[in-house]
């Protein structure tokens, strides 16, 4: 079985500017959506909102790409990250389509939000990369949230713990008897690393020195080959 780390829970970039008070600002508000619409759905919740966590990788990967080549310089590693960043959130789709599946008004909502978002958070990185990073960073504080509240309703018996989908087991190594829980917990662990992996790009972009301070989350094992092979 591979190992699932463990996350921090308190960690908070304290806002230090305007840039860092519109990107919490704009995570709070969409916060406040997902609570309204969701309450304690979660594996629904799950799927709406991993379909709009999975841009802002392609997003920033497409755009550092088009700069790198127009000014013919080292991306430093950015593109690969970001690309993988969003190839792990499809991956936590594609698992939780397996937990909930989304009724027809859910996928009309999958579909809105994501040509919404897109448009706004592309709109977004041309004119402040740094703001763009942040709001990510604060993004995955808040899923990490999500994903503790989800553990506690498995735990107390509200959701129902079932078996892990073959999708999840293959794609972080668990083993053949693995629950749902296992799944939030690797799940949990890959948005403590974007998290910690945003906000420091962020500082980056702002020109700040390094946080020496600073840990990223360990980041969980995961499949070489993205889909299991048939059985």
């Amino acid at each position: 079985m591979a190992y699932i780390p463990t996350v921090d829970l308190a960690v908070h970039h304290q806002p230090r500017d305007l840039s860092d008070r519109i990107a919490l600002g704009g995570t709070k508000a969409l916060r406040f959506l997902a609570d309204t619409f969701f309450a304690k759905r979660y594996g629904h919740r799950a799927i709406v909102l991993e379909t709009v966590a999975a841009v802002p990788g392609m997003v920033g990967a497409t755009i550092t790409h088009l700069r790198c080549l127009r000014r013919m310089c080292d991306d430093q590693g950015w593109i690969r990250t970001l690309m993988e960043e969003a190839e792990n959130e499809r991956m936590h789709l594609m698992t939780f389509i397996e937990v909930a599946q989304p009724t027809v008004f859910e996928r009309f909502v999958v579909m809105a939000v994501q040509w919404v978002f897109y448009l706004g958070f592309f709109g977004l990185y041309l004119v402040s990369p740094r703001t763009a990073h942040r709001l990510v960073g604060y993004f995955e504080e808040e899923a990490v949230i999500s994903y503790t509240n989800y553990l506690e309703e498995i735990d107390q018996g509200r959701s129902v713990n079932g078996p892990a989908p073959a999708i999840a087991r293959h794609y972080w190594q668990l083993p053949a008897d693995a629950r749902l829980r296992d799944v939030v917990l690797a799940v949990r662990a890959d948005e403590a690393h974007h998290r910690d992996v945003n906000h420091g790009f962020a500082r980056e972009l702002a020109g700040l020195p390094a946080d020496k301070a600073a840990v990223v989350a360990q980041y969980p094992q995961h499949a070489n080959d993205i889909l299991a092979p048939a059985a």
